[in-house]
């Protein structure tokens, strides 16, 4: 099934799909110098309001979309704008990790996926505002959709910065909901890979056996595209608008902490691709499964402590007080139960194994509601940390709104190491049940 087409050129440069980026840049129909200018105007509109980027340097932009456009060789992502979490390494901007500890602390060299992101011909824009150490202790950063309400954590920034039309396309990390919550609640695409996909190499550690990197976007092939350039994938084959899916209708064991908006969203989504013909049928996840709020809460705790112990023990003072109670209870895990934890959440991924069988896809809620009221308070992760301990990998579309008017997303599942089945079978849902709120232009 393909998209229905649009004259992208007739469009502010800074609302192009980092597909239509690279089919001009490719064609010559415009420069890199002119997409980066219209994000760069968009930035300056904007930023004082939503505060996305932590480094963010307008001249040095320029320069580099000037040398771009001298490039003889095109790659996948040529003069694509892309936004950088602050907790990924890029050689030649800052690193802060949301963190006074690494104030203007410069690595010596890129992260992986930016070093690929970079051969493949793209823009890195900036560095985009995180919560501390890809934690829970917020950022600057607001809603473009409502001020005063959170975007989400961790990848705070980079979801603010794709939603108001900054950047097409930004990287984030995701250890417990990460990516998936804040594309939901500024009505973006988000996309968590299967853990391990993507190389974490330069990427600050939370919680080793949970972090995943994955993007932000505002469409599914533009995260299908980025994904292909990190992991040296075939593209992928998309369905057909008559395909027709098996989906498991997944409400979880957390479904009595969803808000009516999400679960009318959920609901809704189902009875839309009821109609197109798809097959729906209930699928409810086995009593253990329950216990994965606590497991992600041990696992989480015990793996930060190792993960920022030298933080903690050179400059306890300049870490918050929740990540430092974090810390301290991680620190007086004894091992065995972390042990444990890691036991359970191994059952639960071979349970799912089964779960899976005969299905193309789960639908499952993707947060609570409508973003929280409030800049201190990035959301309830336990709809989509579920899926992060699960290792598979998982897609937020932005399809709902709330009472407010809010987008609210839903979350398609899918097998490990499926991802690129999953994608096609987003592209088709995304499609088939529309787009949510978007920010005003």
């Amino acid at each position: 099934m393909e998209s229905p087409p649009r004259d992208a050129l007739s469009l502010p440069l800074n609302e192009l799909s980092a597909r239509e980026v690279q089919s001009a840049v490719a064609r010559r129909d415009v420069s890199c110098e002119r997409v980066a200018r219209a994000c760069i105007e968009r930035i300056l509109a904007h930023e004082a309001r939503v505060a996305a980027w932590v480094h963010f340097e307008p001249d040095g932009v320029l320069q580099e979309a000037r040398r771009l456009d001298r490039a003889d060789e095109r790659g996948a992502l040529h003069g694509v704008p892309v936004g950088v979490k602050d907790v990924i390494d890029t050689a030649d901007m800052p690193t802060e990790m949301g963190s006074p500890i690494y104030s203007g602390y410069r690595p010596a060299a890129d992260a992986s996926c930016v070093a690929l992101l970079r051969a493949a011909g793209a823009l890195i824009l900036g560095k985009t505002a995180t919560c501390e150490f890809a934690g829970a202790a917020a950022a600057r950063t607001t809603n473009p959709h409502d001020p005063l309400r959170t975007p989400g954590g961790s990848s705070s920034g980079s979801a603010a910065a794709v939603a108001d039309y900054m950047v097409p396309l930004a990287l984030g990390t995701q250890t417990g909901g990460s990516i998936l919550r804040p594309a939901s609640f500024c009505g973006i695409v988000g996309y968590k890979p299967t853990f391990g996909l993507i190389s974490c190499a330069g990427v600050k550690p939370a919680a080793e056996t949970l972090d995943t990197i994955g993007f932000m976007a505002r469409t599914v092939e533009d995260v299908e595209l980025a994904a292909r350039v990190l992991t040296h994938s075939a593209e992928s084959a998309w369905l057909p608008q008559d395909a027709r899916l098996r989906i498991g209708l997944c409400r979880t064991y957390a479904w009595e902490t969803a808000e009516d908006a999400t679960k009318q969203a959920l609901v809704g989504a189902a009875t839309g691709l009821d109609s197109h013909g798809h097959h729906i049928e209930d699928v409810e996840l086995p009593a253990g499964f329950g216990d994965l709020v606590g497991t992600r809460e041990v696992i989480n705790d015990y793996e930060r402590a190792r993960a920022l112990a030298h933080e903690w023990r050179t400059k306890p003072e300049s870490i918050s007080g929740g990540l430092a109670q974090s810390i301290r209870r991680g620190l007086a895990m004894a091992a065995d139960h972390y042990l444990s934890a890691l036991r359970h959440v191994e059952a639960c991924r071979r349970a799912l194994q089964h779960l899976l069988e005969g299905l193309d896809v789960l639908l499952a809620p993707s947060v609570p509601g409508e973003a929280p009221v409030g800049l201190e308070y990035t959301g309830d992760h336990r709809f989509q940390s579920i899926w992060t301990q699960l290792r598979t990998p998982a897609v937020t579309l932005p399809t709902h709104s709330g009472p407010h008017g809010l987008p609210v997303g839903i979350q398609l599942v899918g097998q490990p190491h499926a991802d690129r089945q999953l994608l096609a079978i987003a592209r088709l849902v995304f499609a088939q049940l529309g787009r949510g709120p978007t920010v005003a232009r």
